[in-house]
């Protein structure tokens, strides 16, 4: 088997569909170093292992020699990106943009690669910012109102009666006109990008470029097991979690997530994950034997087989046992009155406060083993405690 060969059957486990394949294979076989934009807008400096998925197949390409263009949406970001929203998205201040990037810039360097010849840094406020309102007008004469308003998160608004921004309209456009500005060669999207993408291709061609490759990635649902990965859902695990909170996410899957986890989120071999969805469907062996294992697996991705080794072994030590474990962080207070609420935002402060509210109405916030269901209640701080917060978090509460 040859690279090309090799790239395109070890993409296949996360592919969604390409466009188009015969132009991949054309791209990857010319010897030529691809160009590969991933494009980001800053409104959160937020990455999760389904953001990664497409992260890892650019790192594949990486060690091939190929670049990836990290585009900064640091211009379209003040618009907002309509993909998924329902309503018009507030403006991000410049401060918080420039914030922002730098912290995407760190998240994705724990998995790709950042040195120059194969990592390039770049903000469309290059060319956006300089741009006049004659070039701009131009670039709009070039797209339909009919094809702009076929997107479908436009005609979900149109039925729904609810409006759409004349600048939210040009957003597709903008982020298709970054790919001519980098001479993109390949992007690696969610399905829910394909027509910014695609409008990529679409003024390339346009521009006398070769039109970008696209790449589409499997979407599966979050650790809940219902809707796509979100930090407002609290149903997500962060590529930047410690490997012990996501060795413990894992463990709280679904059974039925086991073998599309196993086979988008790891590198166990796929013969490997054939077997354990044998397994399962014979319903012979405790789903949570499985569990383990991806739970390792995707640990060790990230952190590494020692890690990985270690977190399985504190997580059967403690959850067989049923008991909290000896080290435990101290969370020490010098408020004499504070809610549950207020509580819970000190030791869990990536999370936000409607995925915190559910981790009290659904009875898994516990003090010294005693049920917490009101998130609104003023918690007795006079003697010290243990708070348990979901499947796999523990605080040592004490005063200052």
């Amino acid at each position: 088997m040859n690279n090309v060969d090799k790239i395109i059957s070890s993409f296949s486990r996360t592919t969604d569909e390409i466009f188009s394949l015969d132009e991949l294979k054309s791209r990857l076989g010319s010897g030529k170093p691809l160009r590969i934009k991933y494009g980001v807008d800053v409104t959160a400096p937020f990455l999760h292992i389904g953001h990664a998925v497409n992260l890892w197949m650019m790192r594949e390409l990486q060690e091939l020699g190929h670049k990836v263009v990290f585009l900064i949406g640091d211009f379209t970001t003040t618009i907002g990106d309509p993909t998924g929203k329902s309503k018009t998205r507030p403006v991000i201040a410049e401060a918080d943009i420039k914030r922002n990037s730098q912290e995407f810039i760190s998240q994705v360097s724990k998995i790709l690669l950042t040195k120059p010849d194969v990592f390039e840094v770049r903000r469309n406020s290059e060319w956006f910012g300089k741009m006049n309102t004659a070039e701009f007008v131009s670039l709009l004469s070039m797209v339909t109102y009919k094809r702009l308003i076929s997107r479908d998160m436009f005609q979900n608004r149109i039925e729904n009666d609810s409006d759409i921004y004349m600048h939210e309209l040009t957003y597709p456009i903008m982020q298709g006109y970054d790919s001519v500005m980098v001479n993109s060669d390949l992007t690696i999207v969610g399905t829910d990008q394909l027509f910014n993408e695609m409008m990529g291709r679409f003024f390339q061609e346009r521009s006398g470029q070769m039109p970008q490759v696209i790449i589409t990635t499997k979407i599966t649902p979050g650790i809940d097991g219902k809707e796509k990965q979100s930090k407002s859902l609290g149903n997500y695990i962060a590529i930047t979690d410690t490997p012990r909170v996501q060795f413990g996410k894992i463990m709280s899957i679904p059974d039925n997530l086991i073998v599309p986890y196993m086979e988008v989120y790891t590198t166990l071999p796929l013969s490997r994950v054939e077997e354990v969805k044998q397994e399962l469907d014979k319903g012979n062996v405790n789903p949570m034997v499985y569990k383990l294992e991806l739970a390792t697996a995707l640990v060790e991705r990230y952190y590494g087989i020692k890690t990985a080794l270690l977190e399985k072994e504190w997580f059967m030590q403690t959850f067989s046992k049923h008991e909290t474990p000896d080290e435990i962080p101290v969370v020490k207070l010098k408020e004499n009155n504070i809610t549950v609420l207020q509580l819970l935002k000190l030791c869990l402060p990536e999370e936000s406060t409607s995925a915190l509210r559910r981790l009290v109405q659904q009875g898994a916030v516990e003090k010294d083993d005693i049920k917490l269901l009101n998130a609104n209640a003023i918690l007795d701080l006079t003697k010290e405690f243990v708070l348990k917060c979901g499947k796999r978090s523990w605080f040592h509460i004490t005063r200052e």
